[in-house]
């Protein structure tokens, strides 16, 4: 069921070692404890048990049925009076807790707590001087973004362009945090910029230890369904396609992570024919089109592609795989029951030396390394010591099942 919970709101609340610390360094002492709130739920940390909001702050139940929760957040600011305060925003109204106990008073009018603060808030966070101008609470609700400053009371607005509406707002470890359902931006909170990396991200696989990377990566790897493509680079990462995911493995680890291929190859969304690595750049055919990527923290897409298959390497679709040996210059592409070689150093680029590969009935990817060329067959692969012995090969050699043997797993 978590899998498909939508992240909605968040707090972060800090609560004090046994021991004193100086003020200078209380912050970095704290144990930091992380409330994940969705619906009528809250989650305590990244790995325990979903429990009802109202068994922790029963209150909200008290003035309102707790079915969700606008906004939160933790007030950690030593020289306002809420300091170590928790405020809960439902619909129009505020809720103070100072250890998990309603002030008395509330809940109160949003307006009477923070003046010029609109109702039906979508998320708030936290704000320490030096990372803001001042002391200051960020309040988001739509396109809008106040910036409140907690000694004066006042507020400017301004308008959010550079990510989604944000439904929930976190600061950790220093960072900023925002959250559209369940995905997530990293951004700064005096500009709203987000950094020149691959953002949103999936915040199930960062923040919520109940549904990471293992989920995908578990249903991908032992998958039944054949793959789409297969890579390996020069670095020896490994790439692996299927419909709308991917599998990767680092040179060195033995460890595959799942992501959606339009995370990373966001022009592409899904359904790869083929891909092969080459000079730092990811060569990627869909149908009739062939999309190059540089590789990098973020797969950038080459100005002006996709481009026509047919013009940048000499055959048209659908290619089955495609590769590159390494330290080679030259991409074998395969169609049908046909091998082509590309030479990539000279343009325009042609295929050439058209074989016949006989042995299979169809081939969903290749690819070639050190050990020479794996090529897939369903959900089974086979391996050939070079290009010479596969296409002279008059007999299928060992088959391997891609499961087991490429992806470790038990079937």
């Amino acid at each position: 069921i978590l899998s498909y919970l939508i992240l909605s709101y968040i707090i972060l609340s800090y609560l004090l070692l046994t021991y004193t610390v100086s003020p200078k360094v209380a912050s970095n002492q704290f144990h930091l404890c992380l409330r994940f709130l969705s619906g009528d739920h809250v989650f305590k940390g990244f790995n325990n048990d979903a429990l009802l909001s109202n068994e922790s702050f029963p209150e909200l139940d008290d003035h309102h049925h707790v079915d969700h929760v606008d906004a939160a957040f933790h007030m950690h600011f030593d020289d306002d009076p809420s300091h170590e305060h928790m405020f809960f925003f439902l619909d129009d109204n505020v809720f103070s807790y100072n250890a998990y106990k309603l002030e008395d008073g509330y809940p109160k009018k949003i307006h009477e707590v923070f003046p010029g603060i609109p109702d039906h808030l979508d998320a708030a966070v936290e704000c320490h001087k030096g990372e803001c101008d001042e002391d200051s609470v960020l309040f988001f609700k739509d396109h809008d973004v106040y910036h409140y400053n907690i000694q004066t009371k006042a507020h400017t607005a301004s308008t959010l362009t550079t990510m989604p509406n944000c439904t929930a707002a976190l600061r950790f470890m220093d960072h900023y945090y925002c959250f559209h359902g369940h995905m997530f931006s990293k951004f700064n909170p005096k500009t709203l910029e987000v950094p020149a990396e691959k953002y949103p991200k999936e915040a199930r696989d960062f923040f919520m230890k109940c549904r990471d990377h293992t989920e995908h990566s578990e249903r991908e790897r032992c998958s039944r369904v054949d793959l789409d493509a297969i890579t390996a680079d020069g670095a020896g990462h490994m790439y692996a396609f299927r419909g709308h995911y991917y599998l990767h493995k680092a040179h060195g680890s033995d460890a595959y992570t799942a992501d959606t291929i339009e995370n990373d190859f966001r022009e592409l969304h899904s359904d790869v024919d083929a891909v092969f690595s080459y000079n730092n750049h990811t060569y990627m055919i869909k149908g009739n089109d062939l999309y190059i990527y540089q590789v990098g923290e973020h797969n950038t897409l080459l100005d002006g592609y996709p481009k026509p298959l047919k013009d940048e390497l000499g055959l048209e679709g659908p290619i089955q795989a495609a590769f590159v040996c390494d330290n080679e210059h030259t991409a074998h592409l395969i169609k049908g029951n046909h091998i082509f070689d590309v030479d990539m150093q000279t343009t325009p680029h042609v295929a050439t030396n058209d074989r016949p590969l006989t042995h299979f009935k169809k081939i969903n990817g290749a690819m070639c390394g050190a050990d020479g060329v794996t090529l897939i067959d369903g959900n089974h692969f086979y391996k050939y010591e070079s290009i010479m012995l596969m296409v002279a090969s008059k007999m299928l050699p060992e088959a391997h099942k891609v499961s087991v043997e490429l992806f470790h797993c038990d079937h």
